[in-house]
């Protein structure tokens, strides 16, 4: 505690990095943000921009980036990225200013903050991200965004549904050299429960809100992964976060492991 009071009597320090420090989180006028997530969870925290203003987005980003030296941002549009790229560009004066490289990726609709003085994580692991068509991407991409910031090596897999058996079974062996993986897939949700049966590795199902009429914007694909035959978790429709969080979790346990 010491420490922190003379770095922030020194001024090396802000009021939300010492308030994060005693506290575990830093308040601000759009709410407060838990620093500790990650040194307590292992996820970094995440800011959910539903709900929010772009300038309570922002407000959390800054806060995010002072406290922890990077940020992560889920279900941001534009006017969330603008923001978030205005509050990095355009301080108030030059010495407020943040230096920190601004990524949005408009279908995933994250956005993904780095200090330049932050060095992101790595795991000796690697996650599968696998998707079944190209409308379960943006599901898909949100999770492998998760994963990778968690530190984990991610492989994309994508346009592999059970239409076609054959795009699956020609990266069996692509697949199965994951530690863990996640399937994301709309509509009745097989191809889930045909990679569980297919490889080793933890199977995550990620259900996506593709498909319309009885069973549509993911309740067949969830209700058929509870269903499985094949060994597998499932995660709710669309949790693109909760299903990439849960697999960097994996990840750490296994480069823990692979250190030991």
């Amino acid at each position: 505690m010491r420490d922190t009071l003379e770095a922030l009597d020194a001024g090396e320090i802000g009021v939300s990095e010492a308030e994060s420090r005693l506290a575990g989180y830093a308040t601000t006028a759009a709410g407060r943000f838990d620093a500790a997530r990650e040194r307590r969870r292992g996820i970094p925290e995440a800011i959910l921009a539903e709900g929010k203003t772009p300038a309570e987005v922002a407000a959390l980003t800054t806060t995010a980036v002072e406290t922890t030296g990077r940020a992560l941002v889920t279900r941001a549009d534009a006017d969330d990225a603008a923001a978030v790229r205005t509050a990095f560009t355009a301080g108030p004066d030059a010495d407020d200013e943040l230096s920190a490289a601004v990524d949005h990726d408009e279908r995933t609709r994250t956005v993904v903050v780095h200090g330049d003085e932050f060095t992101p994580p790595s795991l000796d692991a690697t996650v599968a991200v696998v998707a079944a068509g190209t409308a379960d991407a943006a599901v898909a991409g949100e999770a492998a965004i998760v994963a990778r910031e968690i530190g984990a090596t991610v492989d994309r897999v994508d346009d592999v549904g059970v239409a076609n058996l054959d795009r699956i079974l020609d990266q069996r062996d692509r697949i199965a050299e994951a530690d863990v993986v996640v399937v994301a897939a709309g509509r009745e949700g097989a191809l889930s429960t045909v990679v569980a049966g297919l490889v080793d590795a933890p199977v995550i199902a990620l259900p996506v809100s593709t498909g319309y009429g009885v069973g549509g914007e993911g309740v067949a694909a969830l209700q058929g992964a509870l269903q499985s035959c094949s060994v597998l978790t499932a995660v709710n429709v669309d949790a693109g976060f909760v299903a990439g969080a849960q697999a960097g979790l994996i990840a750490r346990a296994v480069d823990a492991a692979r250190r030991d």
